[in-house]
């Protein structure tokens, strides 16, 4: 193990945050080494015990809860509503985790060979590279470790340079669990060596597939190297969410949930509502009921607890937002809420009349900013939704469920909500994204898919005949 280490910096106060094992390329070797000898063990175990295990885990890391809580608001600057509901949630999908483990199935399949008997069964890889951000840092954690382990594979857990230390309280849940030494083998990495280590692991030939969660743009990176080894990726990536309010939609839940969508921890979640895409016919009623909402959404210093609203992790945050609504009202759209930043403690915007040809329309702001878009009918807004590179989480509120089934089906996205905000996450849904968004699925029986090989084996119970 290295004797280095790096800090993170509370994005409030500057002080030192954390500070954790700053590891190079033979440490992550090394990790990637101590999660192959797991899997010999790991792997033969039965489903009872690796649910087990798994449920102890949960147990595990409820019993962390004031630690994690105290790391991701030292870390991220997270509010301490914004952290619990990543415990509550983690445990969870945890525990959905073990559920799983005697779903993973497989099926005797008619073979026109006589005697032969014929199955497909599903089993373990081997090691799982998992590579988590900062936003949810548990949950996203939590999400890149429980299924492999429950379908038998071990993991190698890459924790984000952002969060070190919430990440090692979470692997050391599973130690705690008494999971086989390596099982989770934690690496964590100064931000300057992050490309030279994650190239090192996804380069091991004992990781068989990487489970990436993060930024669209370094999840091309990291496809891209894994395309070289012929190794699998699931990568939940960037999003654009749009939210569309058609004419006949309930106003006061449209207003509420895109508020809440649009944010809820400052707006730096992959759901995030980015586009509101609102019909003319209601648009002007919206907007006066949305920022009448916005108003009373407040930001605060998060260790107090005295504002729904916190700080965003870092002032390149706030440089980003700043320069795609100086952009937009510069094109001509108006800010219908907004106000100066207090360093990372940044109000939340609202801008109207955003149009395809402003960045707030087309990049990803990751921050407390919502554009709103006036579409003249059904059809537009359809079509406005589906003009951009990324496909994730969308909504569309109506009264007529069926009117709003029919739009959720036009919709490219992965995830589509009716009269629900674009964000929602349960541990049994299949989540991830189409296009720029990423590929794969997590939860469920999706991820038994996506952590196990489906194998073709027979056995022959008749005398063979063969032609030669």
């Amino acid at each position: 193990m290295t004797d280095r280490s790096f800090e993170r910096l509370n994005p409030m106060t500057g002080e030192v945050a954390s500070s954790a094992p700053a590891m190079r390329v033979a440490d992550a070797i090394g990790a990637a080494a101590a999660a192959e000898r797991a899997f010999a063990a790991w792997s033969v175990l039965g489903p009872g015990a690796r649910r087990a295990a798994l449920n102890a885990a949960a147990d595990a890391l409820i019993a962390r809860g004031d630690r994690l809580i105290a790391a991701m608001q030292e870390e991220i600057g997270a509010t301490e509503g914004w952290a619990r509901f990543n415990l509550s949630l983690a445990a969870g999908i945890i525990r959905e985790a073990a559920a799983m483990t005697t779903q993973i199935g497989g099926e005797v399949i008619p073979s026109d060979k006589p005697g032969c008997i014929a199955m497909a069964l599903r089993e373990p890889v081997g090691v799982i590279l998992g590579i988590a951000p900062w936003n949810a840092p548990i949950i996203l954690a939590v999400r890149a470790i429980a299924m492999p382990l429950a379908c038998g594979n071990t993991v190698v857990f890459k924790a984000s340079e952002m969060c070190p230390q919430t990440h090692a309280e979470i692997a050391g849940a599973f130690a705690d669990a008494g999971l086989p030494d390596g099982a989770v083998s934690l690496v964590t990495n100064a931000p300057d060596d992050a490309p030279e280590v994650v190239g090192a692991l996804i380069d091991h030939p004992a990781v068989r597939r990487i489970n990436f969660t993060g930024s669209t743009q370094v999840g091309r990176i990291i496809a891209k190297r894994a395309a070289e080894h012929l190794k699998p990726c699931l990568l939940e990536l960037g999003g654009k969410a749009p939210l569309l309010v058609l004419e006949d939609a309930d106003l006061d839940e449209a207003v509420k949930a895109a508020a809440f969508g649009a944010f809820m921890n400052q707006g730096q979640i992959c759901m995030s509502t980015e586009r509101i895409i609102v019909v003319d016919a209601i648009a002007d009623e919206f907007a006066d009921r949305l920022r009448a909402k916005v108003a009373t959404m407040t930001v605060g210093d998060p260790r107090k607890g005295e504002a729904p609203l916190g700080a965003v992790v870092d002032g390149r945050t706030v440089d980003h937002v700043r320069g795609l609504v100086a952009d937009a009202i510069a094109a001509g759209a108006t800010l219908l809420s907004g106000g100066e930043a207090d360093g990372v403690l940044m109000p939340p915007h609202v801008v109207d009349g955003v149009t395809p040809d402003m960045k707030l329309f087309r990049e990803e702001s990751f921050g407390p900013v919502v554009a709103m878009v006036r579409a003249r009918d059904e059809e537009q807004a359809i079509a406005l939704a589906n003009d951009t590179d990324y496909g994730l989480s969308a909504s569309v509120f109506t009264r007529d469920t069926a009117r709003g089934l029919r739009v959720a089906r036009r919709i490219k996205s992965g995830i589509c909500h009716v009269n629900g905000p674009t964000v929602h996450d349960e541990a049994q849904m299949p989540f991830g994204g189409v296009k720029a968004s990423g590929y794969g699925r997590f939860g469920g029986k999706a991820g038994i898919d996506a952590f196990t090989e489906l194998r073709w084996i027979t056995i022959e119970t008749q005398p063979g005949h063969y032609p030669i």
